[in-house]
């Protein structure tokens, strides 16, 4: 039994284009089916976390992080009596406009389009599943419900929600989304910050002795220490780990419920009309984890052999955005029709547009061998 404050799927704002009901699924079952068939989503294999795909096999990529994201949201879906359908079509689907290279990457591509409307990953996952996805015969995109097109916009601008229809008026009521929504947005936070330290700690970039010096990490890896004294490596790492997570779920749920109880909802749009987020840590683990996320940023992320693959990335995505901004004729004939269709329509505005969702869409690999194929480099730009 869910919760009546729970997103139901029987009663959803619907999709922009009718369709009959599916057949032995709910309409978010039917979701989160077509977000794993999707071409951006397998996509998501190739395209990079904190390391470049290449660097070694056992490093996450965009895909084993977005299943990591599902796999700790479902728990704590089915913990609080909400809907895990549509929880984990938001989890499956909240990176899959990512550009390759990461963050490094959107960041490169946001300068290159800053004169025309910018980049932001957030709206481009919104975009994909609503108009780029083009595998169905009655639409374009993937024809989501609104619950979950909602929780895959976890954040907006005034100026572009205005512009974005029926999923864009929250922000501008300042609504709340569904509790589905909030907790796949954190246990997004979960999942990258437990496992970014694993790959630092694999990778060799940070090491245990530095990570003692974060509470969180140092309280459960004591326990693990305490427990299993002739623990060694990677074993031992990982038990601490799955411990932090542990420990992060509890009380994210613990927390979450109290809230929940102090404001009795008795429907979704209660939840929505509340004037703050009823899904959260306690004050304590918020700050262990601001702790952890300032931690990595300045020893992982911006770790000198990452800062380098960070600059070889703006130099990749920013060269093959401009080349194909001067000569579109070195465009697929399909984007090529696309981007010159979009300049008599739209102007460059419309062109960068074009030629911003091709990049985005490359994985890391074929970013650097479109990239070695145009400037006549090597294929061993990193």
């Amino acid at each position: 039994m869910k919760a009546p404050y729970a997103a139901s799927p029987e009663f959803s704002k619907g999709r922009k284009f009718s369709e009959p009901a599916p057949t032995y699924r709910s309409e978010f079952q039917r979701d989160r089916d077509r977000i794993i068939h999707s071409t951006g989503f397998r996509r998501l294999e190739y395209k990079t976390q904190v390391f470049v795909n290449h660097e070694g096999d056992l490093y996450r990529t965009r895909l084993t992080h977005s299943l990591e994201v599902a796999q700790i949201a479902r728990s704590i879906a089915r913990t609080l009596d909400l809907d895990e359908d549509l929880t984990e079509a938001i989890s499956l689907a909240h990176d899959i406009g990512h550009t390759p290279f990461g963050h490094a990457g959107q960041d490169a591509l946001n300068a290159c389009m800053k004169e025309y409307g910018g980049f932001e990953h957030n709206l481009q996952s919104l975009r994909i599943i609503d108009e780029l996805e083009k595998n169905y015969a009655d639409f374009n995109g993937l024809n989501l419900c609104y619950e979950t097109r909602e929780g895959v916009l976890k954040h907006c601008s005034l100026k572009n929600a205005a512009n974005l229809g029926d999923v864009g008026e929250r922000f501008l009521k300042k609504e709340q989304p569904s509790l589905e929504a909030q907790l796949t947005n954190i246990a997004d936070q979960i999942a990258y910050n437990n496992h970014d330290i694993d790959d630092g700690i694999r990778s060799g970039l940070i090491n245990i002795e530095q990570m003692r010096q974060m509470q969180l990490f140092s309280t459960q890896y004591d326990k693990v220490m305490w427990k299993y004294p002739e623990l060694k490596g990677n074993r031992r790492v990982h038990e601490t780990i799955r411990r932090m997570i542990g420990e992060q779920v509890v009380d994210l749920v613990e927390t979450s419920r109290a809230k929940i109880a102090e404001v009795s909802p008795e429907s979704i749009e209660d939840v929505r009309k509340h004037f703050e987020q009823l899904i959260s840590f306690s004050d304590e683990m918020r700050a262990h984890n601001q702790e952890l996320k300032k931690y990595l940023r300045e020893n992982l992320y911006f770790h000198h052999k990452v800062y380098r693959m960070t600059r070889k990335a703006h130099q990749v995505i920013e060269a093959l955005f401009d080349i194909f901004m001067h000569d579109l004729r070195l465009l697929p004939p399909g984007h090529l029709k696309l981007a010159r269709n979009a300049l008599v329509d739209e102007g460059l505005s419309g062109q960068a547009r074009v030629i911003a969702d091709y990049v985005a869409g490359m994985t890391d690999r074929y970013a650097t061998k479109e990239y070695a194929r145009l400037f006549g480099v090597d294929g061993n730009v990193f």
